[in-house]
């Protein structure tokens, strides 16, 4: 996962901890190598350097939302190259927020089904992609999610395609997010 200052937390936290809670291996990487400070002033450590990772050793790269983290992560290169890469690899590639624009930027979303966070809409049209308003949208190895309120359904569909149905059911009720709110 790509951090970037001006992460939205609530994204961040939440795929990292579903992802863990799964037994995936969860790489979080910096666009520096310090602390990096989200949009509404918590401070993350990632555990790596964006220049100490490389695609060839992951099933996925995800991208957090959040302003102006999303911004950052659109200009980043690395980051672009190594969404193409991962793409062309048919690796999982998703992004949750305003960072599916990061994705239309990388060219990944062309005749893909996608999300966005609202209002956003054209952000997904400039790159080919074709915008829904569901909270998570699958289209082949794209995944993509609206903002904070869906980052727990985006993180469970992470954790479905990574650890598999039935790991992916079980964290859904363990977190409860099973039950219907009334």
């Amino acid at each position: 996962m790509f951090l970037a200052k001006g992460f939205e937390e609530i994204e961040a936290s939440t795929i990292v901890d579903i992802l863990r809670r799964s037994d995936v291996e969860v790489t979080v990487a910096g666009l520096t190598p310090d602390l990096v400070e989200g949009a509404h002033g918590m401070n993350f450590v990632p555990d790596k350097s964006i220049e100490e990772v490389a695609v060839k050793d992951f099933d996925a790269v995800v991208c957090p939302g959040g302003a102006p983290g999303y911004k950052y992560l659109r200009k980043n290169r690395r980051v672009i190259a190594m969404i193409k890469e991962a793409f062309d690899s048919n690796k999982l590639v998703a992004a949750v927020c305003a960072s599916p624009a990061v994705l239309s930027d990388a060219g990944v979303l062309k005749g893909k089904a996608c999300t966005i966070y609202p209002g956003m809409e054209g952000e997904l049209e400039k790159g080919g992609g074709k915008p829904r308003k569901d909270m998570v949208v699958v289209d082949g190895n794209v995944i993509t999610s609206r903002g904070p309120a869906t980052a727990l359904p985006f993180a469970l569909k992470l954790a479905e395609k990574l650890a598999g149905k039935e790991v992916a059911e079980n964290i859904k009720k363990k977190t409860l997010a099973n039950i219907t709110l009334k």
